[in-house]
């Protein structure tokens, strides 16, 4: 038997060009996933209709809050929600159960409406 003949080294392939059904599929699997993707990463969850506060806390001092909103229950949460936006820039979820939440909710607006009282007891001139 002969020995076999060196064989000589074949030149590097070119790469294949993606088919013009490939590139379709892939444009489209990326315009699919983008949107998705962003919308996931920094969606505010008011827009869903879910509760905001999956966690509460009993109170908090009333010298570090800035603004507070009650939301009443509804199609998007069976529960009413009372949240804190807090002078340090957190949003922290009260409990509208607790008896400290009830006297600041009672007190604000207890607030808000007396400025209608007043106005509604002046003498009309």
């Amino acid at each position: 038997m002969a020995p076999a003949a060196p064989r000589a080294p074949r030149a590097p392939r070119a790469p294949r060009p993606l088919g013009a059904a490939r590139l379709l599929l892939l444009l489209l699997l990326l315009l699919l996933l983008g949107p998705a993707g962003r919308r996931a990463a920094g969606a505010p969850v008011v827009a869903e209709l879910r509760c905001q506060c999956l966690q509460t806390l009993q109170g908090i001092h009333l010298r570090n809050i800035q603004n507070v909103q009650v939301t009443p229950s509804g199609p998007h949460c069976a529960r009413t929600e009372v949240v804190a936006a807090l002078k340090d820039g957190r949003e922290v979820c009260l409990n509208p159960e607790a008896p400290l939440v009830k006297r600041m909710i009672q007190k604000m607006l207890s607030k808000a409406s007396q400025p209608e009282l007043e106005r509604m007891q002046q003498p009309t001139a």
